[in-house]
């Protein structure tokens, strides 16, 4: 029975997707033994507003739990609610911030965010904060995620998504620390290290929101900063998740990772070390999409579960996650 609860709590810390329109069975069976604190969906299951609704309702149904139910909504080519499926038509963060106009962005930001509540979402994996640095960046820059090059103007409309979404009761996710706008590389394929090209200027709409009271979850970007730790990049890293985002910029909310099935890390960690350096640096939630290849939710509590027990991974810091996630769904719609 013990074991059970301990295996419960370490999926609390999973924030896990699926692929296809419907519930697949392997997935309603284990989300109903363990309880994973998010789902997240994809484009791959979205095809109307109708069917997300009927979808969403049948998450919820097969979860004993309150559960984050996530989507990235940055708009743009980042869109999984799609205009040509029936859905609101946001436009991308690089043109919101070239129109600059904040009463403009605001009443955007506040339709996609009712659109949203309305369907049953929680959770936005979005406002991106990175900053437009490299114009060849290929996969902010060149994708229009970034609402600019400034810091000020992406704190400006950053800070109006965040607060068109929480006045809805969603959560928000301020994205990908500490910087990926310098990068030229993709983490999805890849290493990707940032120590020759990042900035430092690029850790300031994470200081002023953190400041503001609007951060309530931040995503880790998995790229090398050899300037930050020259051993791990920053998902797997206690120099940038303890020591920087925490003790320096004063974060005390819900770390998650970006997605723990990106090549940066497959290609250079089994999954038992990738979740243990993750936990022990200070990650709350490990995202796991299954966008491309599939893992069960069982097998990564079960590998968490075993580096439990060799000692690899603290209880304490299990629990003290878990309360962060309860205290972040008892505030969500």
């Amino acid at each position: 029975m013990r074991d059970l609860w301990i295996k419960r709590m370490i999926s609390k810390m999973v924030m896990i997707g699926f692929r296809g329109e419907e519930l697949p069975q392997w997935f309603v069976e284990q989300v109903k033994k363990y309880s994973p604190g998010g789902i997240i969906l994809f484009g791959s299951n979205i095809s109307s507003p109708v069917q997300l609704g009927e979808l969403i309702k049948d998450l919820r149904r097969c979860c004993s739990e309150p559960v984050l139910i996530a989507v990235d909504q940055e708009g743009g080519k980042v869109s999984r609610l799609k205009p040509e499926n029936g859905f609101f038509p946001l436009p991308s963060a690089a043109q919101i911030g070239e129109k600059n106009d904040s009463a403009f962005a605001k009443r955007l930001y506040q339709a996609v965010s009712k659109e949203l509540s309305d369907l049953g979402i929680n959770c936005n994996l979005a406002p991106v904060v990175d900053l437009a640095i490299n114009p060849e960046n290929q996969v902010i820059v060149k994708l229009g995620r970034s609402f600019g090059r400034s810091a000020k103007k992406v704190i400006k409309y950053a800070r109006i998504f965040c607060d068109a979404l929480h006045e809805k009761g969603i959560i928000s996710v301020l994205k990908h620390f500490p910087g990926h706008g310098s990068s030229f590389e993709d983490s999805h394929d890849g290493f990707v290290d940032i120590s020759k090209t990042w900035d430092p200027e690029e850790l300031k709409p994470y200081r002023v929101l953190i400041r503001e009271g609007r951060a309530k979850m931040i995503m880790t970007a998995h790229v090398f900063n050899k300037r930050l730790d020259s051993h791990y990049p920053a998902t797997l890293s206690y120099a940038i998740i303890k020591k920087l985002l925490r003790d320096s910029l004063g974060f005390k909310g819900i770390v998650i990772s970006d997605d723990m099935q990106m090549k940066a890390i497959t290609d250079h960690y089994l999954l038992s070390e990738a979740v243990t350096l993750a936990v022990n640096a200070g990650v709350n939630m490990l995202l796991f999409t299954n966008q491309q290849k599939s893992i069960s939710l069982e097998d990564i509590v079960e590998v968490m579960y075993e580096e439990l027990k060799n000692g690899n991974i603290k209880l304490e810091d299990i629990v003290e996650s878990n309360r962060m996630i309860q205290g972040v769904l008892k505030n969500a719609l």
